[in-house]
């Protein structure tokens, strides 16, 4: 049983610094099934707001301490030094991703015109998921050494 708020805040770093790589991976899987079915349907209104919500909440994860529901304290202590520099790092991985995304997606219109939709969808989706990876494996190797 942990007892303390430093206990309980080493345990929860390192199970997010699992659990986030897993989330990158199925975030990334979600979005090959959604464009390799093109069918118009009432659902795909589902499957966008769906998207809309997880891609907003993995940013909220991203750009805050997490753990909304804990207490400062613990918030405070997995919210390190190292851990900053670790986020920093991984936004800094995705917004060079969905820079260099919309730079191939502009030349990739030129042969094969995209809709907005998706160009949008393919940078957000492409900058969060290097964004969380990044995070994941750096948190994950900190926590290994």
């Amino acid at each position: 049983m942990i007892q303390s708020n430093g206990e309980l805040a080493d345990h929860l770093s390192k199970r997010t610094a699992r659990l986030l790589l897993v989330v990158a991976l199925i975030y990334l899987s979600q979005q090959v099934a959604y464009f390799s079915d093109h069918a118009a349907r009432g659902v795909d209104h589902v499957k966008v707001g769906s998207w809309v919500v997880m891609s907003g909440l993995l940013l909220a994860l991203l750009t805050t301490k997490g753990f909304w529901f804990r207490r400062a304290e613990v918030r405070a202590l997995i919210d390190d030094e190292g851990t900053r520099a670790n986020r920093s790092a991984g936004l800094q991985a995705g917004f060079v991703v969905a820079m260099i995304g919309g730079i191939i997606f502009y030349f990739i219109d030129q042969l094969e015109p995209m809709s907005a939709r998706e160009v949008i969808h393919l940078i957000v989706s492409l900058g969060l998921a290097a964004a969380l990876i990044r995070f994941a494996m750096l948190e994950r190797r900190d926590h290994r050494g």
